[in-house]
């Protein structure tokens, strides 16, 4: 499917597109976003969230399925011979108290899987993905002469607990739906200037692969008046955290981006009182499958040996979990040389930008393109800030401000509308009709 066509749309077809969905802010899609952006739910009970997604895909003319992995959302615009072009957007929102200053700032809260009471707001930009995933499916849907073939149209759970994308794919997505020819998804980028899409260079790498680890350190409590008396897991998983670091310097090839991040070390109940367990949750990333395999081996080597290290007896030694984790989203070559080429077409030379890596974060939109699926991926990001305050803050001025942040807060309609145009521009090039 690569080798297809490459047509893209003329500037003609780009202006018209541009004002139908400029059109489609005013007359419905800001009402939705800021419903969105009121209405946060957190990862795997977007409930709400779900339900609305299914009426206004619906509504634009999708056959819908739902709970689809959990409270995921499939919407299928068939249109003829052509390929099967997925679009997928994330939908849950994060355990903060907005502090953003909107005016449709969430104050909602929600009973999450641990039973806790949290703040909820959308402190990712998820509300501008879904929302322009409506408006590109109400557009596909009026403009039929100018594609061919299926769209599929996936409102994904769970992105921020990475467990959306593979908990719908557990559940047959690609067995009942259809393998896709290629799979596309923005992200909103808080920082890049609005107008902007940012693309990824010429490695294609996106984003990093994360897993996220425990470790219950065992130990024998005592007084703490009297530590020759027990074996304090505090001090052993203190040394278990130097020791993880010493992964990264001293095991990883110095050009192989690798962080192990020890996150929580929760231990006793009182200062005298040397306890029996000590609990590490960790962040691994890294941006090679190999590297990745071997962060993870040598952390339970290094919490095992330190443990034996202290005399802990081999039926107490630490007990290690890979909770989950998402490997490294990488875009497909030949699919981002021709769609990188289409973006630049439509929207200019000085719109896109090649966005170089300066973290190591994660997206599991990764597992929907893995080489084992076979899928082709396509990942972008859209500029969400606008450029006066990107500048404001280089001189001195508030910081912007970033994601997962309480103070979060992009350009809703820049960023829907650019990410629609965008995906838009991508379908027409990838199912042009024939």
């Amino acid at each position: 499917m690569l080798v297809s066509t490459t047509a893209t749309p003329t500037l003609a077809q780009d202006a018209e597109m541009a004002a139908a969905i400029e059109a489609d802010w005013d007359g419905h899609l800001a009402a939705l976003f800021e419903h969105f952006h009121r209405n946060p739910e957190l990862s795997f009970m977007e409930v709400q969230t779900a339900a609305r997604m299914a009426a206004e895909l619906r509504e634009a003319g999708a056959e819908v399925t739902e709970n689809v992995g959990g409270t995921g959302v499939v919407g299928m615009l068939r249109n003829g011979e052509g390929p099967l072009v997925m679009l997928r957007a994330d939908m849950d929102g994060l355990p903060l108290k907005e502090d953003s200053g909107l005016d449709y700032a969430s104050t909602v809260t929600q009973v999450d899987a641990d039973g806790v009471q949290y703040p909820v707001m959308h402190a990712c930009g998820h509300d501008s993905h879904i929302t322009a995933l409506v408006g590109i499916a109400r557009y596909l849907a009026a403009h039929t002469d100018e594609w061919s073939g299926t769209v599929m149209l996936v409102v994904q759970p769970a992105e921020e607990r990475l467990g959306g994308a593979r908990a719908m794919l557990e559940d047959g997505l690609y067995d009942r739906f259809g393998k896709p020819d290629y799979a596309l998804a923005f992200h909103s980028a808080a920082g890049a200037p609005v107008g902007t899409i940012n693309i990824a260079d010429s490695s294609n790498l996106v984003s990093s692969s994360s897993d996220a680890v425990d470790i219950v350190v065992h130990g024998v409590g005592a007084h703490g008046a009297y530590p020759h008396a027990g074996r304090d897991p505090v001090y052993i998983g203190a040394e278990i955290v130097t020791g993880l670091q010493g992964i990264v310097s001293r095991e990883v090839a110095p050009l192989q981006p690798s962080v192990i991040t020890v996150g929580m070390f929760n231990a006793g109940t009182k200062r005298n009182i040397i306890p029996d367990r000590a609990e590490l949750q960790l962040t691994v990333r890294s941006n090679d499958p190999a590297v990745r395999a071997q962060l993870l081996e040598a952390i339970e080597r290094v919490a095992v040996g330190t443990a034996r290290a202290h005399g802990i007896d081999e039926d107490m030694l630490p007990e290690v979990t890979h909770q989950y984790g998402t490997p490294a989203n990488i875009n497909n070559d030949a699919l981002a040389r021709r769609l990188d080429t289409a973006l630049r077409s439509a929207f200019g030379e000085d719109a896109v930008v090649v966005q170089k890596q300066t973290g190591m974060g994660a997206e599991d939109f990764a597992y929907f393109v893995t080489e084992d699926t076979g899928v082709p991926g396509y990942f972008i990001g859209i500029g969400g800030t606008p450029l006066e305050d990107i500048e404001a803050a280089a001189n001195g001025g508030p910081p912007v401000p970033s994601h997962h942040s309480p103070f979060f807060r992009i350009d809703g309609e820049a960023t829907v509308t650019l990410g629609a145009q965008a995906l838009i521009t991508a379908v027409l090039n990838l199912a042009a009709p024939s």
